[in-house]
């Protein structure tokens, strides 16, 4: 994704909705080339293309994995590194599905004494290579799109365990605080690991905030920190004083 495509995304989600004229003027390109960006990012599912424009993507589908992977990068690693550097050693986690959380585990790699049970297979492999750390897979039914353990399987294995901390990814947060995804098998193995934590670490960049998605998983009362990567809008800001969320904003360095 181009950085024009990036900017493009951003007037999706604040917006709702932009016409082809009116990004066409504010990129200062031709139509032609609006509507070359607008197919692929529709093909993508980043977006929704519609006669004349392009809307926010579906809220019953999430973007495609490689999509995630690649998506808001930066962001990912900076609020990873606030989480490395909030975490101590010698703790026991839960770490769950999605390619923040997966970023977490990469500045996980010089951790010591962790214990980590997870449910998402790239998590394995990455705290794998940390000799100080011992991985605990899930059992249960393995998604190929990303390679993320679900099923009852994994929510009666998960069950056997009470840890320090959840780190949990997700795909919206609704201004009232509800936290939403999209595969109802994730959310529930999601909620246990809520459940079975003695703390909730959500990870989450801000184009998480005020998101549609279809299924509830559960509410910022839940979390004990958000870790992101730009200060929350002011009505969001204030469902997070209202619920006792502890706020870390991993903000981009400056020049």
């Amino acid at each position: 994704m181009n950085p024009r495509q990036s900017e493009l995304l951003e007037l999706v989600r604040q917006r709702g909705f932009v016409s082809v004229d009116e990004l066409a003027t504010h990129f200062g390109v031709t139509m032609q080339t609006i509507r070359r960006d607008i197919a692929q990012m529709d093909e993508d599912k980043l977006v929704q293309r519609y006669h004349g424009g392009v809307g926010v993507p579906s809220s019953v589908q999430n973007i495609a994995y490689p999509q995630r992977q690649v998506l808001n990068n930066d962001a990912k690693r900076r609020i990873a590194a606030r989480v490395a550097q909030e975490l101590p050693d010698g703790k026991s986690l839960f770490i769950n599905i999605g390619t923040t959380t997966e970023a977490v585990a990469e500045a996980l790699l010089h951790h010591r004494d962790l214990h980590v049970v997870t449910n998402n297979l790239n998590v394995a492999m990455t705290l794998s290579a940390n000799t100080d750390c011992e991985v605990i897979v899930a059992g249960g039914v393995v998604r190929a799109r990303d390679r993320g353990v679900v099923g009852e399987a994994t929510i009666d294995f998960i069950r056997q365990f009470r840890v320090d901390i959840g780190i949990i990814g997700i795909s919206s947060i609704e201004p009232d605080g509800s936290l939403r995804d999209f595969d109802y098998k994730e959310v529930k193995v999601a909620q246990t690991i809520i459940e079975q934590s003695r703390q909730v670490w959500l990870v989450a960049d801000h184009t998480k905030f005020d998101r549609e998605a279809m299924v509830r998983l559960g509410h910022l009362g839940q979390i004990d920190c958000l870790f992101t990567d730009a200060s929350p809008p002011a009505h969001l800001a204030a469902a997070l004083r209202e619920a006792g969320t502890q706020v870390f904003v991993a903000e981009a360095a400056t020049a």
